[in-house]
């Protein structure tokens, strides 16, 4: 068994660990030992590249996964410095994006809360998006438009806005402004805000 730390031995090691981040903060550390420190800690990981999910500004990064207990875990995320938008910088939200993935308050499953109750209730994916889909159809059937008041055809849905995701690239964003007018929707809008 371990002897408790003095007083004395407690501050040797304080100062020597303060010491110690300090030369690798001032740059004192030559970096092959910072990268080896590095390259330990992400040794039998798995590398993927993302989009941050927090706003437009789409900031390329790299998730580190590991399995653990038969489940891939993201143990590591940082700036992807080969994004070009970012150059393997981020902001503070960004830098938190760990906190986020593993936060216990993140919803992982699609929820419904059923007209006149105060519960919500975990459903299915395919649940989900069949209910989306059977409301939509019935907005737009009760509300489409296909000739204005002086007859000429316009084929517009105005009841329904489509929100785009501006976290995701030009090829899918294009794509879902072509189903969104192929549908009839006029109000389209993307989440771009700063």
């Amino acid at each position: 068994m371990n002897a408790p730390l003095s007083r004395r031995q407690f501050f040797k090691v304080c100062t020597a660990g303060i010491a110690t981040s300090s030369a690798v903060g001032l740059g004192l550390v030559s970096n092959s030992a910072v990268a080896e420190v590095r390259a330990f800690k992400l040794a039998r990981t798995t590398e993927t590249r993302g989009t941050c999910p927090y706003c437009s500004v789409s900031c390329g990064v790299v998730m580190y996964s590991r399995e653990e207990q038969g489940k891939k875990k993201i143990i590591h995320i940082e700036g992807d410095p080969d994004n070009p938008i970012n150059k393997g910088t981020l902001c503070p939200k960004g830098a938190g994006l760990l906190d986020m993935v593993h936060s216990p308050k993140r919803l992982l499953h699609p929820q419904v809360r059923e007209p006149g109750s105060n519960e919500w209730k975990q459903i299915s994916w395919d649940e989900a998006l069949n209910r989306v889909a059977r409301h939509m159809k019935k907005d737009r059937d009760a509300n489409f438009v296909e000739k204005n008041k002086d007859g000429v055809t316009v084929n517009r849905w105005n009841t329904t806005e489509f929100l785009i995701s501006s976290t995701v690239s030009n090829e899918a964003s294009y794509l879902q402004v072509k189903m969104g007018r192929a549908l009839g929707m006029v109000a389209l809008d993307t989440q771009a805000r700063i």
